[in-house]
């Protein structure tokens, strides 16, 4: 299993746009792909799953992913946050 922590940089924290961005990288890959925060873990495929734990900027996300391509993943979702998934 791979992980990372990044911390969301958007001023409007994860709403729906780059939410829904997040679960369109994840979904891109094989791998199991999570998303933990403040002590619950969802699906990064799950729009419904990621939307529910209201993260906030500044709000630190541990990325994992567990599969053929979790390096991949996790790197691709971490540069996403870490792009401000284009807002910024």
């Amino acid at each position: 299993m791979k992980k990372d922590t990044v911390v969301i940089p958007n001023e409007t924290g994860l709403h729906a746009r780059p939410a829904s961005m997040l679960v369109d990288e994840a979904s891109s890959y094989d791998s199991e792909v999570q998303i933990v925060y403040d002590g619950q873990e969802v699906n990064a495929k799950s729009i419904m799953g990621v939307m529910s734990l209201g993260i906030s900027q500044d709000g630190e996300i541990v990325v994992q992913a567990k599969g053929e391509d979790e390096e991949e993943a996790v790197a691709a979702i971490v540069e996403l946050v870490e792009g401000g998934f284009g807002e910024e």
